[in-house]
């Protein structure tokens, strides 16, 4: 089991509580309100450590291994899933998942960014990293939902397009910018989550939208805070310092207005309680889509517009 460094205290107690609980069992040796009280003081010293968590904490949350991934969405939210593959011009880019899904009777696009979950699977994935490929099957994805006029559904959690000589031959950039072009355009709603990490064009790649929820301790960045702390200090070891001077956390970005909405996490992250936060996304989605459906595609494509054009502050001088 990966132990964060902020929760081995509350680690410790557990295990010892299990024990005594255990122990208790057979050899009676504290009365039940004596457990009690251990249990409360648990829960005290759990909202007290994850209420004053650092934002590289917050990170380290963000990236634990058990934390769940686009795929754990897809299967846990929709009824029905039917996954769509390549980009009809090079290869799949197994990094994305894409298809067809239906969530509460109602038909989407949903394309998410994989990371996997064992060696393997990451290996698979690129984790989570994709080529050019990966956003020219997303776009190819988003133009069929528009023919048939579904909303699209983008899950983010990426740390960044995959950086390789062979992604930049192939055109990773352009890729990119022509993804942010025509989801810009696009004649039908997206939804965009991030779910984990958003760094970098890897995750803007996907991440045009009429309405961005993001999970409490996701991060969204243009860098990562290891990347940012090689460039300013030139030492990866500042990533602690970077990561609070980003301001790339939920509460930051919901005030500059890069993201509309915070999807609260249980207690300590997501990968506590998946359940909980799998309910939380679906209401989201629920919510959003009935704001989205009854708006014509001209006014949806100006509120777009106008609404990545005021992100963004600025002051002047005389």
């Amino acid at each position: 089991m990966t132990i964060l460094a902020h929760e081995k205290q509350i680690v410790e107690y557990e295990q010892t509580l299990q024990k005594l609980e255990e122990q208790n069992r057979n050899h009676p040796l504290m009365t039940s309100e004596e457990l009690s009280k251990m249990e409360k003081n648990l829960e005290l010293m759990k909202k007290s450590v994850y209420s004053q968590l650092k934002p590289w904490e917050r990170v380290s949350i963000c990236r634990h291994p058990r934390r769940p991934h686009a795929i754990d969405y897809i299967e846990n939210l929709a009824e029905e899933f039917v996954e769509l593959f390549g980009d009809r011009t090079y290869q799949d880019d197994h990094a994305i998942i894409a298809g067809l899904a239906k969530i509460d009777g109602q038909k989407y696009v949903v394309i998410g960014q994989e990371k996997g979950k064992d060696t393997e699977s990451r290996i698979y994935r690129n984790f989570g990293m994709p080529h050019p490929e990966g956003y020219r099957k997303a776009m190819r994805c988003m133009r069929l939902a528009a023919k048939f006029q579904l909303p699209v559904i983008t899950l983010l959690d990426t740390p960044g397009a995959y950086p390789g000589l062979t992604a930049e031959e192939r055109g990773q950039g352009w890729a990119i910018s022509n993804n942010l072009l025509e989801m810009a355009r696009l004649p039908t709603p997206i939804i965009v989550i991030l779910i984990g990490e958003g760094c970098s064009g890897g995750a803007l790649g996907i991440g045009i939208g009429d309405v961005i929820g993001m999970l409490e301790h996701s991060y969204y960045s243009v860098i990562s805070p290891e990347g940012c702390a090689s460039i300013l200090w030139k030492d990866a070891s500042q990533n602690a310092i970077a990561a609070a001077a980003l301001k790339m956390h939920a509460e930051d970005l919901l005030e500059m207005g890069i993201v509309d909405q915070i999807l609260r996490e249980p207690l300590g992250g997501a990968h506590h309680d998946p359940k909980a936060v799998f309910a939380e996304v679906k209401k989201f989605i629920q919510e959003q889509w009935n704001c989205l459906r009854s708006i014509s595609p001209e006014l949806l494509l100006e509120n777009r517009y106008q609404k990545f054009r005021k992100m963004g502050k600025f002051e002047t001088q005389e």
